[in-house]
């Protein structure tokens, strides 16, 4: 009995942590204000230079730094990809002439600053990091 116990109390006490842990990995797009809402299909082409407006008004978007677990789940969550391929397909755009990769920030306080400052811009961070206020435009 006393093995029950004290699994019991082990199992409630790691729920909490890995509900919360779920949270953690949750993200967001957020948008300069006056951006409307998106759906995935939207930022995968204006992730990948397909598309430069949204609603008719130019649109600049922003990414993590490659390694940021944030990325990686957007890339995987949103774009449908992964890192590598993300970077080849932008090294073949940019070596045939058809644009730039988008800009990377290093952390989530870059984007949110750079978002807020920069009409039309759009990044995405982590919900952890969202502030009331931002215009969220996307979650996964």
């Amino acid at each position: 009995m006393h093995a029950f116990l004290k699994s019991a109390l082990t199992l409630a006490l790691c729920v909490p942590l890995l509900a919360a842990q779920a949270v953690d990995d949750s993200l967001a797009v957020i948008a300069h204000p006056g951006v409307p809402k998106v759906d995935a299909t939207t930022l995968q082409r204006l992730y990948t230079g397909r598309a430069i407006e949204v609603a008719g008004a130019p649109v600049s978007v922003v990414n993590l730094a490659s390694g940021n677990p944030v990325r990686e789940r957007f890339l995987t969550q949103v774009l449908k990809t992964d890192n590598e391929r993300y970077i080849a397909y932008w090294t073949v755009r940019r070596h045939v002439g058809k644009g730039v990769p988008p800009r990377e920030l290093r952390s989530a306080a870059e984007v949110i600053e750079f978002v807020q400052s920069t009409p039309g811009a759009l990044g995405y961070i982590g919900t952890a990091d969202l502030k009331p206020g931002m215009n969220v435009v996307f979650k996964p």
